[in-house]
């Protein structure tokens, strides 16, 4: 049974190898959060996506995200319905107001779904069972999810009080609950009927709609009735895209448009970087004080192959047991932080295994630059 002479050197230094391991899981709780907060960011951004009850999706050519949504003549979606395998067209209607807080009477800006009552178009949990009441005027469904600026909304109408409030200065009483989430673009949400929609917003244009949402006829092909679309209707007005092409559209935007996701990338890089420097440090140190060791295995006829070999070793030992805890202080901090921000941050198994990976390529990489000192454990110079 061979000696295992890699985890003997790093356990004889325990204050030394438990700083390496606080580096280590330090680094990678710096990637988790980096990556954590990347995937919330595309996965917030598209949740309103999965949610309409749709096959296709037009959008003004002018519309980068959905959070800054530009109008299109509403006569184009209709114009699909009488294409073949479309079954129905919706009109959704998106845009920003001020909402006040009904108890602190401070303001702050929500994002505003406007469909009409009857089209079964919503999936969000909470919306068909109360999309009814959006029936009547002045009313809209608010979502629970919503930060706590917006007021105690969600509480009160739980508690069974009729809550009322204000957006764009216009009153309007809560009639229902439905959960969405934040996103980076969006504190808040509530959704309205597209009646209430044009009296909370009278000066803009009614024909013109955010999002065209066609809904295809059982069987039907999406990509051949997205040809005919292109084809019959000659829409160089319009976006067309499939369910997919749409979610993709977005996360696109947030990837390449805006500064944050480059963020949270670079920050991962650099929890990675960090965590090199840290392991090299700790690698380089250990070498160089075992370096007559290294010379009299060297004299005793190990090569430098085998010494390698311990030094990978190590750097392996250090890989799994400084990521054990940094994984588990991470689940830690990405509950708490959905708590506080509402954002879908949460622990997915390829996640896991990326970071997992990363940090055992950060350790070899450290092994391999730290490595070089070995050929300093020469038996003649060392004795």
């Amino acid at each position: 049974m061979k000696i295992p002479l890699a985890w003997l050197q790093l356990r004889k230094e325990k204050i030394r190898l438990l700083i390496a391991l606080a580096g280590i899981s330090f680094a990678d709780i710096l990637m988790f959060m980096q990556l954590g907060f990347r995937d919330a960011l595309f996965d917030s951004a598209v949740t309103p996506h999965k949610g309409l009850n749709g096959d296709i999706f037009l959008l003004s050519p002018k519309t980068n995200s959905i959070i800054a949504p530009r109008g299109f003549a509403r006569r184009r979606l209709y114009q699909a319905l009488a294409l073949e395998g479309v079954e129905n067209a919706y009109p959704v209607y998106i845009n920003f107001a001020p909402w006040k807080d009904p108890v602190k009477r401070t303001t702050r800006n929500i994002m505003i779904i406007a469909i009409n009552p009857i089209d079964p178009i919503l999936t969000f949990p909470g919306v068909p069972e109360n999309q009814q009441a959006l029936k009547q005027e002045d009313t809209v469904l608010f979502d629970e999810l919503s930060r706590s600026e917006f007021g105690p909304i969600a509480s009160q109408f739980k508690a069974g009080k009729t809550v009322f409030s204000e957006v764009s200065a216009h009153k309007v009483k809560v009639a229902g609950l439905f959960k969405l989430g934040t996103s980076f673009g969006a504190d808040g949400n509530i959704i309205t009927s597209d009646l209430t929609y044009a009296k909370i917003f009278p000066s803009l244009d009614p024909t013109l709609i955010s999002i065209g949402v066609i809904k295809l006829k059982p069987g039907a092909n999406p990509n051949q009735v997205i040809a005919s679309i292109r084809e019959k209707l000659n829409m160089g007005d319009v976006k067309i895209f499939s369910r997919q092409e749409f979610i993709d559209y977005e996360i696109f935007y947030w990837q390449s448009s805006t500064a944050i996701g480059f963020i949270f990338t670079l920050g991962t890089v650099m929890g990675f970087i960090v965590g090199i420097v840290i392991v090299y440090q700790i690698l380089y140190t250990d070498i160089a004080n075992h370096l007559p060791e290294y010379a009299t295995l060297k004299a005793m006829g190990y090569g430098n192959l085998y010494l390698l070999n311990i030094v990978f070793q190590e750097a392996l030992i250090l890989a799994c047991l400084g990521y054990l805890p940094g994984l588990g202080l991470t689940l830690l901090l990405y509950s708490n932080t959905a708590v506080a921000t509402g954002l879908p941050i949460m622990m997915t198994l390829a996640r896991a295994i990326s970071v997992l990976v990363l940090t055992i390529v950060m350790c070899c990489l450290s092994g391999s630059i730290a490595a070089n000192r070995l050929r300093s454990a020469d038996p003649a110079d060392i004795f």
